[in-house]
Protein backbone atom coordinates (compact mmCIF):
# COMPACT_ATOMS: atom_id res chain seq x y z
CA UNK A 1 0.00 0.00 0.00
CA UNK A 2 1.28 3.26 -0.76
CA UNK A 3 2.95 5.28 2.27
CA UNK A 4 1.17 8.19 1.70
CA UNK A 5 -2.24 7.06 2.49
CA UNK A 6 -4.00 9.10 5.96
CA UNK A 7 -3.59 8.32 8.82
CA UNK A 8 -6.90 9.22 11.27
CA UNK A 9 -5.49 10.13 14.85
CA UNK A 10 -8.50 10.41 17.06
CA UNK A 11 -8.48 13.80 19.15
CA UNK A 12 -12.21 14.31 19.20
CA UNK A 13 -13.79 11.16 18.98
CA UNK A 14 -15.36 9.95 21.59
CA UNK A 15 -15.25 13.07 23.02
CA UNK A 16 -18.87 14.31 23.07
CA UNK A 17 -17.71 17.28 24.88
CA UNK A 18 -14.67 18.11 23.07
CA UNK A 19 -16.81 18.19 19.34
CA UNK A 20 -19.35 20.80 21.24
CA UNK A 21 -16.86 22.80 22.53
CA UNK A 22 -14.34 22.75 19.59
CA UNK A 23 -14.24 26.57 18.95
CA UNK A 24 -13.77 27.32 22.70
CA UNK A 25 -10.95 24.56 23.00
CA UNK A 26 -9.90 26.12 19.65
CA UNK A 27 -9.08 29.72 21.00
CA UNK A 28 -7.39 28.59 24.63
CA UNK A 29 -5.48 26.79 22.60
CA UNK A 30 -4.68 29.24 20.30
CA UNK A 31 -4.10 31.53 23.28
CA UNK A 32 -1.65 29.31 25.03
CA UNK A 33 0.23 29.28 22.17
CA UNK A 34 0.51 32.79 22.01
CA UNK A 35 1.69 32.56 25.41
CA UNK A 36 4.40 30.10 24.67
CA UNK A 37 5.89 31.84 21.64
CA UNK A 38 5.69 35.56 23.80
CA UNK A 39 7.42 34.28 27.12
CA UNK A 40 9.95 32.14 25.39
CA UNK A 41 10.31 35.06 22.49
CA UNK A 42 10.61 37.89 25.36
CA UNK A 43 13.57 35.69 27.69
CA UNK A 44 15.58 35.06 25.07
CA UNK A 45 15.38 38.80 23.45
CA UNK A 46 16.76 39.98 26.50
CA UNK A 47 19.13 37.93 26.81
CA UNK A 48 20.04 39.02 23.08
CA UNK A 49 20.18 42.25 23.97
CA UNK A 50 21.92 42.78 27.33
CA UNK A 51 25.36 42.23 27.15
CA UNK A 52 25.82 41.03 31.23
CA UNK A 53 23.53 38.56 30.06
CA UNK A 54 25.98 37.00 27.32
CA UNK A 55 27.29 34.30 29.22
CA UNK A 56 27.50 30.97 28.85
CA UNK A 57 25.11 29.61 31.45
CA UNK A 58 22.41 32.55 29.92
CA UNK A 59 23.24 31.55 25.84
CA UNK A 60 22.59 27.74 27.15
CA UNK A 61 18.90 29.21 28.50
CA UNK A 62 18.31 30.80 25.43
CA UNK A 63 18.75 27.59 23.51
CA UNK A 64 16.23 25.98 25.82
CA UNK A 65 13.78 28.57 25.42
CA UNK A 66 14.11 28.03 21.54
CA UNK A 67 13.59 24.61 21.42
CA UNK A 68 10.70 24.83 23.49
CA UNK A 69 9.13 27.39 20.76
CA UNK A 70 10.20 24.82 17.65
CA UNK A 71 8.76 22.08 19.98
CA UNK A 72 4.91 23.80 19.92
CA UNK A 73 5.62 25.02 16.38
CA UNK A 74 5.89 21.38 15.34
CA UNK A 75 2.48 20.33 17.10
CA UNK A 76 0.42 23.44 17.60
CA UNK A 77 -0.54 24.68 13.86
CA UNK A 78 -1.91 21.23 13.34
CA UNK A 79 -3.36 20.37 16.13
CA UNK A 80 -5.34 24.00 15.78
CA UNK A 81 -6.36 22.65 12.64
CA UNK A 82 -7.60 19.43 13.94
CA UNK A 83 -9.98 21.26 16.51
CA UNK A 84 -11.73 22.94 13.69
CA UNK A 85 -12.22 19.65 11.47
CA UNK A 86 -14.86 17.01 11.41
CA UNK A 87 -11.88 14.73 10.81
CA UNK A 88 -8.58 14.24 12.11
CA UNK A 89 -6.51 13.09 9.64
CA UNK A 90 -2.69 13.05 8.69
CA UNK A 91 -0.45 11.40 6.32
CA UNK A 92 2.14 8.57 6.98
CA UNK A 93 5.33 10.94 6.06
CA UNK A 94 3.83 13.64 7.76
CA UNK A 95 3.15 11.92 10.79
CA UNK A 96 6.65 10.17 10.90
CA UNK A 97 8.30 13.66 10.42
CA UNK A 98 6.44 15.30 13.83
CA UNK A 99 7.71 11.80 15.63
CA UNK A 100 11.32 12.99 14.39
CA UNK A 101 11.33 16.73 15.46
CA UNK A 102 9.06 15.91 18.42
CA UNK A 103 11.80 13.69 19.77
CA UNK A 104 14.81 15.12 18.65
CA UNK A 105 14.15 18.47 20.34
CA UNK A 106 12.55 16.67 23.49
CA UNK A 107 16.21 15.00 23.56
CA UNK A 108 18.30 18.25 22.69
CA UNK A 109 16.55 19.62 26.19
CA UNK A 110 18.13 17.05 27.98
CA UNK A 111 22.02 17.76 26.18
CA UNK A 112 21.15 21.14 26.27
CA UNK A 113 20.39 20.77 30.56
CA UNK A 114 23.60 18.76 30.53
CA UNK A 115 25.76 20.82 29.20
CA UNK A 116 24.36 23.39 31.55
CA UNK A 117 25.00 21.41 34.35
CA UNK A 118 28.53 20.94 33.21
CA UNK A 119 28.63 24.57 33.04
CA UNK A 120 27.68 25.64 36.47
CA UNK A 121 29.71 22.46 37.73
CA UNK A 122 33.05 24.37 35.88
CA UNK A 123 31.77 28.03 37.83
CA UNK A 124 31.68 26.88 41.10
CA UNK A 125 34.03 24.51 41.29
CA UNK A 126 36.97 25.60 39.16
CA UNK A 127 36.33 29.58 39.32
CA UNK A 128 39.55 30.16 37.89
CA UNK A 129 39.59 28.02 34.86
CA UNK A 130 36.13 28.59 34.35
CA UNK A 131 37.40 31.73 31.89
CA UNK A 132 39.59 29.06 29.95
CA UNK A 133 37.13 26.11 29.99
CA UNK A 134 33.72 27.74 28.23
CA UNK A 135 35.39 29.62 25.86
CA UNK A 136 32.85 30.78 23.07
CA UNK A 137 34.11 27.94 21.23
CA UNK A 138 33.39 25.12 23.24
CA UNK A 139 29.67 27.07 23.76
CA UNK A 140 28.69 26.78 20.02
CA UNK A 141 30.07 22.89 20.12
CA UNK A 142 28.20 21.86 23.05
CA UNK A 143 24.56 23.92 21.48
CA UNK A 144 25.51 22.33 18.00
CA UNK A 145 26.08 18.65 19.07
CA UNK A 146 22.75 19.50 21.26
CA UNK A 147 20.55 19.77 18.31
CA UNK A 148 22.47 17.43 15.62
CA UNK A 149 23.14 14.15 17.55
CA UNK A 150 19.22 13.81 18.34
CA UNK A 151 18.60 14.68 14.78
CA UNK A 152 20.65 12.03 13.65
CA UNK A 153 19.42 9.43 15.67
CA UNK A 154 16.08 9.78 14.79
CA UNK A 155 16.25 10.46 10.94
CA UNK A 156 18.28 7.31 10.62
CA UNK A 157 15.13 5.52 12.82
CA UNK A 158 12.79 7.12 10.52
CA UNK A 159 14.22 5.58 8.01
CA UNK A 160 14.51 2.14 9.32
CA UNK A 161 11.21 2.61 9.72
CA UNK A 162 9.45 4.29 7.09
CA UNK A 163 9.64 0.68 5.01
CA UNK A 164 8.18 -1.09 7.84
CA UNK A 165 4.65 -2.98 6.96
CA UNK A 166 1.45 -1.50 8.38
CA UNK A 167 -0.94 -3.25 9.98
CA UNK A 168 -3.44 -0.39 11.94
CA UNK A 169 -4.61 3.35 10.19
CA UNK A 170 -5.64 4.62 13.77
CA UNK A 171 -4.11 5.70 16.55
CA UNK A 172 -5.51 7.63 19.58
CA UNK A 173 -3.52 10.16 19.97
CA UNK A 174 -3.63 14.12 19.26
CA UNK A 175 0.10 14.34 17.90
CA UNK A 176 2.44 11.66 16.23
CA UNK A 177 4.58 10.34 19.76
CA UNK A 178 5.81 6.96 20.37
CA UNK A 179 1.74 5.59 19.73
CA UNK A 180 2.94 5.56 15.67
CA UNK A 181 4.72 2.04 16.96
CA UNK A 182 1.61 0.81 16.70
CA UNK A 183 1.06 0.86 13.42
CA UNK A 184 3.40 -1.56 12.41
CA UNK A 185 2.48 -5.21 11.43
CA UNK A 186 5.77 -6.41 13.63
CA UNK A 187 8.33 -5.29 16.01
CA UNK A 188 11.71 -5.47 14.67
CA UNK A 189 14.32 -6.80 17.60
CA UNK A 190 16.81 -4.60 15.81
CA UNK A 191 14.71 -1.65 15.90
CA UNK A 192 13.90 -2.40 20.13
CA UNK A 193 17.54 -2.67 20.37
CA UNK A 194 17.91 1.01 18.60
CA UNK A 195 15.22 2.27 20.26
CA UNK A 196 16.88 1.37 23.83
CA UNK A 197 20.23 2.90 22.96
CA UNK A 198 18.70 6.17 21.69
CA UNK A 199 16.60 6.35 25.31
CA UNK A 200 20.04 5.38 26.97
CA UNK A 201 22.20 7.79 25.00
CA UNK A 202 19.98 10.77 24.95
CA UNK A 203 18.06 10.66 28.03
CA UNK A 204 19.34 8.34 30.85
CA UNK A 205 22.93 9.25 30.35
CA UNK A 206 22.63 12.74 30.30
CA UNK A 207 19.95 12.78 33.55
CA UNK A 208 23.31 10.08 35.19
CA UNK A 209 25.54 13.02 33.98
CA UNK A 210 23.73 15.75 35.32
CA UNK A 211 22.81 14.17 38.81
CA UNK A 212 26.93 13.90 39.11
CA UNK A 213 27.70 17.37 38.42
CA UNK A 214 25.15 18.17 41.07
CA UNK A 215 26.53 16.18 43.36
CA UNK A 216 29.93 17.04 42.56
CA UNK A 217 28.86 20.95 43.31
CA UNK A 218 26.62 19.97 46.70
CA UNK A 219 30.08 18.61 48.04
CA UNK A 220 31.87 21.83 47.32
CA UNK A 221 29.31 24.49 48.27
CA UNK A 222 29.25 22.37 51.76
CA UNK A 223 32.64 23.23 52.24
CA UNK A 224 32.22 26.72 51.23
CA UNK A 225 31.04 29.70 52.65
CA UNK A 226 27.53 30.76 52.36
CA UNK A 227 27.91 33.23 49.85
CA UNK A 228 28.85 30.72 47.53
CA UNK A 229 25.98 28.16 48.49
CA UNK A 230 23.68 30.79 47.90
CA UNK A 231 24.89 31.70 44.33
CA UNK A 232 24.99 27.96 43.67
CA UNK A 233 20.97 27.82 44.72
CA UNK A 234 20.22 30.82 42.34
CA UNK A 235 21.89 29.32 39.50
CA UNK A 236 21.44 25.13 39.99
CA UNK A 237 18.12 25.37 41.83
CA UNK A 238 16.01 26.79 38.23
CA UNK A 239 17.91 23.74 36.21
CA UNK A 240 16.41 21.22 38.59
CA UNK A 241 13.32 22.17 38.41
CA UNK A 242 13.36 21.81 34.78
CA UNK A 243 14.99 18.79 34.36
CA UNK A 244 12.70 17.03 36.74
CA UNK A 245 9.77 18.56 34.96
CA UNK A 246 11.18 16.85 31.28
CA UNK A 247 12.41 13.69 32.89
CA UNK A 248 8.59 13.03 34.18
CA UNK A 249 6.94 14.67 31.09
CA UNK A 250 9.17 12.08 29.25
CA UNK A 251 8.79 8.94 31.49
CA UNK A 252 5.31 9.42 31.06
CA UNK A 253 5.24 9.56 27.46
CA UNK A 254 7.62 6.04 27.84
CA UNK A 255 5.05 4.45 30.14
CA UNK A 256 1.81 5.34 28.85
CA UNK A 257 2.61 3.97 25.32
CA UNK A 258 2.79 0.48 27.06
CA UNK A 259 0.03 1.01 29.28
CA UNK A 260 -2.71 2.72 26.97
CA UNK A 261 -5.66 0.03 27.45
CA UNK A 262 -5.67 1.01 31.20
CA UNK A 263 -5.95 4.25 31.00
CA UNK A 264 -9.33 6.62 30.43
CA UNK A 265 -9.16 8.19 27.03
CA UNK A 266 -9.91 11.61 29.14
CA UNK A 267 -6.96 10.90 31.58
CA UNK A 268 -4.73 10.21 28.41
CA UNK A 269 -5.66 13.17 26.84
CA UNK A 270 -5.13 15.46 29.74
CA UNK A 271 -1.71 14.06 30.36
CA UNK A 272 -0.38 13.72 26.72
CA UNK A 273 -1.29 18.19 26.59
CA UNK A 274 0.88 18.28 29.72
CA UNK A 275 3.67 18.31 27.13
CA UNK A 276 2.31 20.94 25.08
CA UNK A 277 0.92 23.19 27.31
CA UNK A 278 2.80 22.59 30.85
CA UNK A 279 6.12 22.11 29.52
CA UNK A 280 7.02 25.33 27.49
CA UNK A 281 5.07 28.18 29.59
CA UNK A 282 7.08 26.50 32.50
CA UNK A 283 10.76 27.04 31.31
CA UNK A 284 10.43 30.76 31.05
CA UNK A 285 8.36 31.16 33.92
CA UNK A 286 10.78 29.32 35.78
CA UNK A 287 13.99 31.43 34.75
CA UNK A 288 12.14 34.64 34.12
CA UNK A 289 11.37 34.22 37.91
CA UNK A 290 14.43 32.25 39.25
CA UNK A 291 17.44 33.71 37.59
CA UNK A 292 18.16 36.80 39.43
CA UNK A 293 19.79 38.59 36.38
CA UNK A 294 17.06 37.67 34.07
CA UNK A 295 14.15 38.28 36.42
CA UNK A 296 15.93 41.95 36.47
CA UNK A 297 15.66 42.62 33.43
CA UNK A 298 12.57 41.24 32.97
CA UNK A 299 10.85 43.54 35.32
CA UNK A 300 12.12 45.98 33.87
CA UNK A 301 11.04 45.20 30.72
CA UNK A 302 7.48 45.26 32.33
CA UNK A 303 7.45 47.95 34.84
Amino acid sequence: MDKEFNVTYLILDGHVELHKYRYFYFTIVFIVYILIICSNSTIVYLIWKHHDLHQPMYIFIAALLVNSVLLSTNIYPKLLIDFLSEKQIISFSACLFQFVTLYSLVDSEFLLLAAMAYDRYVSICKPLQYPNIMRKRIVVIFLALAWFLPAVEFIVLAIMRVNQKLCSFTLRIIFCNNSIYKLFCVTSTALSFYGVFILLNMNVCPVVFILFTYVKILVICYRSSGEVRKKAAQTCLPHLLVLLNIFYLTAYDVITVRIESEIPKTASLILTLQLILYNPLFNPVIYGLKMTEISKHVKKLLW
